[in-house]
This record gives C-alpha cells, structure tokens and sequence, in this order.
C-alpha cells in the first residue's frame, strides 16, 4: 500500500470527464461497503472500534464546486462522463433518472442537490461515479473526478455535528490532504430510497422505482 497522506497522479481518471468511461479494477465485484450492515452505537468503545475499521483507506476523490469529496475506491466500478438519461415520476429531485448501463438500470443521484445547493446543470464535462451500494449499482452525479489518494484511518477526522446541515449525515469524516480538505461520502446514508440487500434488509426510506430495461426501450 502507499505511504499515507499520497495523492496520485491520475490522468485515466481526467478521460472521464472527457466523456470515456474508465473501469476501476481495484474494485472487486461484490465487495463489501464500509459502513453498511448492524450499526454499532459509536458512543461506545465497540462503536468507535467499528467505525474506523469501516472507514476507507483510499478513496476516488471528486469536485462539487469548490469542494472535494471522496468515496470508497473498493465500491466505485467505473466512472463516466454525463449523458442522456430517463426520467421517472414521483421520485426526490435528487434522483434525476436512469441510466440503461449495458443492460442494467442505474438510478443518477445529483450530489449537489443531495446536500442542498440545487440542481446541477448537466453537460458533456460533468462526469458519473458508478458506485455499488449493498450489491445495487447507483450513480453519483458531480462536476469532475480528481485523484485516487491514499492515508492512514488515523487522519480521519469527525464531522463537527454543530449545525444539522444537509450534508453531515452523509459525511463519514474529513481528512486534509496537502492543505486541502476531503469530505468522505458516508454511502449507505446517503439514499433515502430503498434498496433491499441480500439478506433482505434495507437502508430506511421511501422505495425507488426503477423501471425494466425493455421498458425503456419501448
């Protein structure tokens, strides 16, 4: 593994904002994601010994204006540039519609509006993080894909919980890394729709329709 605190180079991850779509073969299909699973109360010792076993130690780091964020290399598949997708009724403005990749449905979740500072107005140079939540694939809309960096669990810092803003519930901790900081995308919090497990449990919330694939070929 690579020294803590490393930023690497990465220009295969700038091609996706160019439109190509890059695979990240670290990742292994299936492979678990921090933070889902039995919640341990993180007031107690078992709680805290959880919660940084469950942190990452690296990340795909990503812009949103001006601010970075990071997620979990282990649960990014692929990233892609923007392009057109289907809409779907009655669902949260956050979730902009689906996306028909290679015959799997993708429900497009816009990350700036998650955390509340309106739409994104989508174009070409915008990019898509295919992430896998509890073995279902979702798309994270953002501005443009940045690094892949590596630290130590031991830098990451909590969120401050002062203010009960859109985004700390989603945030998982903050790590500065040469001067700037990232905010580490808590994953399983970070949909309020339904997405069912393979042990039948499910993250809380209203349940996301997503429509067939020869239905939106039709």
């Amino acid at each position: 593994m690579n020294n803590a605190g490393t930023v690497h180079g990465s220009p295969r991850l700038c091609e996706a904002a160019a439109g190509a779509t890059m695979q990240i073969e670290t990742s292994a299909a299936g492979a678990p994601i921090p933070g889902g699973g039995q919640q341990i109360p993180a007031d107690t010792t078992a709680g805290r010994a959880a919660a940084a076993a469950a942190l990452p130690s690296q990340v795909i780091s990503f812009a949103i204006g001006d601010d970075q964020y990071g997620v979990d290399i282990m649960a990014v598949r692929e990233i892609k540039g923007w392009s057109e997708i289907t809409h779907l009724p009655r669902q949260p403005d956050y979730v902009r519609g689906v996306l028909n990749l290679r015959g799997v449905i993708v429900p497009i979740v816009d990350l700036r509006c998650r955390f509340g500072q309106g739409l994104t107005e989508a174009t070409p140079l915008h990019i898509v993080i295919i992430v896998q939540i509890f073995a279902k694939p979702v798309g994270l809309l953002a501005d443009r894909v940045l690094d892949i960096v590596s630290f130590e669990t031991s830098q990451v810092q909590p969120v401050p919980r002062i203010a009960n803003g859109s985004r700390v519930n989603f945030l998982a901790g903050l790590i500065t890394i040469e001067g700037a900081m990232i905010a580490l995308i808590d994953l399983p919090n970070l949909l309020s729709v339904q997405i069912d497990q393979d042990e039948g449990a499910s993250v809380a919330g209203p349940k996301l329709s997503v429509p067939s694939p020869m239905s939106l070929n039709n």
